[in-house]
């Protein structure tokens, strides 16, 4: 089985992050499993953690008003999950809903935020991927307004 560590390097957020980066990431995960039906994240709850996705299937979403749960976008294998535990006020900005059994290694986002105050270029490392993150979903988010219009 694969090393914990390994298995980090080789998933598309954090490929070609630094050794010693690598190191302190790994320090910071755990792995996790999830239901069907389970949620991830739940919009306006404290967002001290994210997820990278191993395998399953997550529907990013929001709750809209007189419809529920309206999905935006659909997450699968080698996908990150949360971005709002690197930008202030710190509380999920979305929901993620699990509709396949999802296999996930969730990352502690309060300690990574606690070491990007200190260590400025990693802190900058991961901004630069949770930022091309948050771009990929703003698109998603236009694509799907516009299929919707």
């Amino acid at each position: 089985m694969e090393s914990l560590k390994q298995i980090l390097s080789e998933h598309p957020f954090l490929q070609g992050l630094k050794p010693a980066y690598l190191d302190f990431v790994a320090e910071c995960a755990t792995e996790k499993q999830f239901s069907a039906g389970e949620y991830m994240l739940q919009e306006g709850n404290e967002a001290n953690e994210f997820y990278l996705i191993l395998q399953g299937k997550v529907a990013l979403g929001s709750f809209v008003s007189g419809r529920g749960f309206t999905t935006i976008q659909t997450l699968n294998h080698d996908e990150m999950v949360g971005w709002s535990w690197l930008i202030p006020p710190y509380h999920w900005r979305f929901s993620a809903l699990v509709i396949m059994s999802t296999q996930a290694i969730a990352l502690d986002g309060k300690r990574l935020r606690e070491r990007c105050e200190v260590d400025s270029e990693f802190g900058y490392e991961l901004l630069k991927r949770v930022s091309l993150v948050i771009g990929q979903r703003l698109t998603a988010t236009r694509t799907h307004l516009e299929v919707y219009a």
